[in-house]
C-alpha cells in the first residue's frame, strides 16, 4: 500500500518521510547495502576459521587471484582472453538468434498457420536443458567452435521467438484498422504498427534470451575448449583451486549483470512508454 500511496501522492510521501529515509530507499542504495551485507558475511565466515580456505577463500584471496589472473594468467591465458573468448561466442550466438528469432516472432504473430505448425517444435524444446542435446551437438558440428556457438544459440532462440510472438498478439485490431483507413500499405502496417508494440516484448525476450545463453556458457566451454569463462572455472575446479573457481564466478555475474543493465537502459531508450501505467 505505500507504494502505490508513494507513486499516486508523491507529494504527501515527501512530507511524511525525511529526505535521507526516501534516499535510502532508492534501488541503487538497497543494492549496494545488501552487496556490503553479503561481503561482511563471507568476510566473517572466512576469517573466523568456521570454513576452510579450500571450500570458502577470503575475499582477499579471490580478489588476488583475480589481479594475477589479469597480469600473469591463468592455463596459458590472461583473464582479458577468457573474456574475450567467452564474449566473442555470445555474441555470434546472440546476433545469430535475433537474426532468426524476430524475424520468426512476428511471422509467427502474424499468420496462425505457421504459428500452428512451429509452435509445438520450439515449445518441444525449449524445457529441454543444453547439457541433455550438447552430445547430439558435438556429433553433428564436432568439437570446434560451431558446437559452443550453435549450444548458446539454441538456449537463447526459443525466449526470442516465444516473445516476438507475444508481442504481435498484443497489437489492437482497432490500430491496425485505423491504419489500414489511411491507407497503409502491409508493409508500412508491419514496420509502422505491429513492430512498435511488439518491441517491449522483443526486448524483454533479449533479456531472458541473453540470460539464458549466459548461463549456458559454461556447458558450451565444458567441449574441448582452450579458452572462455566457463573453461577456467571448470579447470580451476578440477585442480581445487577455489579461489579461481570464486572469481571466475565473480566475474561471470558481474559480466552477466553488465549486460543486463544496457539491456534495461536499451529498452528504457527505445520504449520510454513501456510500463507506464495511466
Amino acid at each position: 500500500m505505500p507504494s502505490v500511496f508513494s507513486s499516486a501522492l508523491p507529494g504527501v510521501t515527501g512530507l511524511s518521510a525525511p529526505r535521507w529515509r526516501l534516499r535510502l530507499r532508492h534501488p541503487l542504495a538497497l543494492g549496494l547495502f545488501s552487496v556490503a551485507l553479503l561481503w561482511l558475511i563471507w568476510q566473517i565466515a572466512a576469517g573466523s576459521g568456521w570454513i576452510q580456505p579450500l571450500f570458502l577463500p577470503a575475499p582477499q584471496a579471490v580478489l588476488a587471484k583475480l589481479a594475477l589472473a589479469a597480469g600473469q594468467g591463468f592455463m596459458d591465458a590472461t583473464l582479458w582472453q577468457h573474456l574475450a573468448a567467452s564474449l566473442s561466442r555470445i555474441g555470434l550466438a546472440l546476433l545469430a538468434a535475433v537474426a532468426v528469432g524476430v524475424p520468426l516472432g512476428l511471422a509467427m504473430g502474424v499468420s496462425p498457420v505457421l504459428r500452428g505448425l512451429l509452435d509445438p517444435l520450439i515449445e518441444g524444446y525449449r524445457p529441454v536443458p543444453p547439457l541433455a542435446y550438447l552430445p547430439l551437438i558435438v556429433i553433428w558440428c564436432g568439437i570446434g567452435e560451431l558446437s559452443k556457438v550453435l549450444l548458446i544459440f539454441l538456449a537463447m532462440l526459443a525466449p526470442i521467438v516465444l516473445s516476438a510472438t507475444h508481442g504481435v498478439t498484443r497489437v489492437s485490431p482497432s490500430r491496425l484498422r485505423a491504419a489500414q483507413s489511411l491507407g497503409a500499405s502491409r508493409r508500412q502496417l508491419l514496420w509502422r504498427v505491429v513492430l512498435p508494440t511488439a518491441l517491449p516484448d522483443i526486448l524483454t525476450g533479449l533479456r531472458i534470451g541473453l540470460g539464458a545463453g549466459w548461463s549456458t556458457l559454461v556447458a558450451a566451454e565444458l567441449v574441448a575448449a582452450t579458452r572462455g569463462l566457463g573453461f577456467m572455472v571448470q579447470s580451476a575446479a578440477q585442480f581445487l583451486v577455489t579461489d579461481m573457481v570464486l572469481a571466475g564466478i565473480v566475474v561471470i555475474g558481474g559480466i552477466a549483470f553488465v549486460l543486463e543493465l544496457g539491456l534495461r537502459a536499451l529498452q528504457q531508450r527505445l520504449c520510454p512508454w513501456h510500463g507506464q501505467q495511466d
